[in-house]
């Protein structure tokens, strides 16, 4: 190994071992910090020692990179705990009857508890309820229209008052703005048993009858009746 006279081998090693900016793979841990910073003391000019200030300045990235990855086991550690708990959150789920942002659901012999959420003021909100054809078969003009969640028991009758086969119903709503220019977002909900759930990467997602969900579409949870 060569020693270039005012350079410190640290400066030398690092320039030739420097990565792209951004590359994971080839960023320095603490373990290569301090194999440099002892090649530097072993290989310094005895005539010209390392100048102090220079070496407390190491001293403190090396603490800062200690730090550093400290902190990061610490996040991952946190992440893989609240990952863990929204699994068990979501395993208790099971059985239940869970309020989801959806669309579908299944008119049976008792009325069908429906719903929509309101982000905003809306007025004139309007439901439509329709078959597997997609045929509008009952209107419905609820009263609530503020902000937040609103619960519907339609009684499977049509517009016409006549009852509606068992089966499977979907639901579109049409809404608009209190004022002028004004942009309500309305969110239709059902109600649907949880029949299990899926734990993968991306998070749970509560298995019904009508689909998947995930943890984030619940908002609410019953006990199935």
């Amino acid at each position: 190994m060569t020693y270039i006279p005012g350079t410190s081998h640290v400066q030398t090693a690092a320039s030739q071992t420097s990565a792209p900016a951004g590359d994971p793979k080839q960023a320095l841990g603490q373990k290569e910090f301090l194999t440099l910073l002892v090649a530097q003391m072993q290989h310094q000019d005895p005539l010209k020692p390392t100048d102090s200030t220079e070496w407390t300045a190491q001293l403190a990235q090396y603490s800062q990179l200690e730090q550093s990855v400290n902190m990061n086991k610490t996040m991952e550690l946190l992440v893989e705990g609240q990952q863990n708990s929204e699994r068990l959150s979501a395993l208790s789920l099971i059985g239940k009857q869970a309020l989801v942002e959806g669309t579908e659901f299944t008119l049976g012999a008792e009325p069908a508890e429906i719903g929509y959420s309101v982000n905003g003021t809306a007025v004139n909100i309007e439901m439509l309820i329709k078959d597997l054809s997609g045929s509008v078969v009952a209107t419905i003009t609820p009263l609530e229209t503020g902000d937040g969640n609103h619960l519907v028991t339609w009684d499977g009758l049509d517009n016409n008052g006549q009852p509606l086969p068992e089966g499977e119903y979907s639901i579109m709503i049409n809404a608009r703005g209190a004022g002028e220019g004004e942009i309500a977002v309305v969110t239709p909900m059902v109600r649907t048993v949880v029949n299990g759930v899926d734990l993968g990467e991306n998070g749970a997602v509560l298995l019904t009858s009508i689909g998947g969900f995930p943890l984030s579409a619940v908002h609410g949870v019953y006990d199935d009746e």
